[in-house]
């Protein structure tokens, strides 16, 4: 990645035009081919950009441009649109180099094994009178993410979701008809855990006698998720 601060100019010409005037910015040259031109302000969007697949070409400024002190200009081009973005440098006074190497990704806070452990952890969210049997409990088709035990001898299995949809529906559905089998866990209900439960999915569970719940991620994990609250 390559970053340079420049005094420029910048126009886009193509499915659109538009121009930046002469301004100090930061332009940053991806691995990707991709450029990017940032002011200080604005947070993360940049002012103006060209995505790959495209091309950077380094021009010598036509004689015009050179007279009010163009030093170079570059010149990128979308390889399948034809669209350009022509930056006219005036002054550089950074430029960088650095090899980023390869990102891991962005692995994001909530994901379901947290929240699977969370609630593990705290099964009081589910209802009371429950204990924890196992997580991830064995069944011939797949683990379910929680066996729980009630007050009355009965089972609890959960399925524990960071978005439920249908198919998470589905998955307990199958897990409930096989633990129900087995004399040792019978009778064992079923319920549906995730951050945030598609209507179509609700209305599924009900309709099966699975009951749904709605995890709150930060309150689980202690801290105040500014929800407004009845107590």
């Amino acid at each position: 990645m390559r970053l340079v601060i420049a005094r420029c100019s910048v126009d886009y010409t193509g499915r659109l035009n538009a121009h930046l005037p002469l301004a100090t910015r930061l332009l940053v040259h991806k691995g990707d081919g991709s450029l990017l031109v940032h002011s200080d302000g604005g947070s993360y969007k940049p002012l103006n950009w060209m995505s790959p697949p495209c091309t950077l070409t380094v021009e010598a400024p036509e004689e015009e441009a050179a007279s009010v002190g163009v030093t170079e200009q570059w010149r990128v081009t979308h390889k399948k649109t034809g669209d350009a973005l022509v930056v006219k440098i005036y002054e550089v006074l950074h430029d960088t180099s650095h090899d980023l190497g390869i990102d891991p990704g962005l692995i994001k806070d909530g994901v379901e094994a947290d929240l699977q452990r969370l609630l593990a952890e705290q099964v009081s969210v589910v209802g009371e009178g429950l204990t924890l049997v196992r997580r991830e409990y064995p069944t011939a088709i797949g683990p379910v993410d929680l066996l729980l035990r009630d007050d009355n001898g009965g089972s609890v299995a959960i399925e524990v979701k960071r978005r439920g949809d249908i198919d998470g529906v589905e998955q307990l559905t199958r897990y409930l008809d096989l633990l129900n089998r087995d004399p040792l866990l019978a009778p064992v209900s079923g319920v549906f855990a995730a951050q945030e439960i598609k209507p179509q999915a609700r209305v599924l569970a009900t309709d099966r006698g699975i009951r749904c719940l709605t995890l709150d991620y930060d309150e689980m994990k202690g801290i105040e998720s500014g929800a407004p609250r009845l107590f």
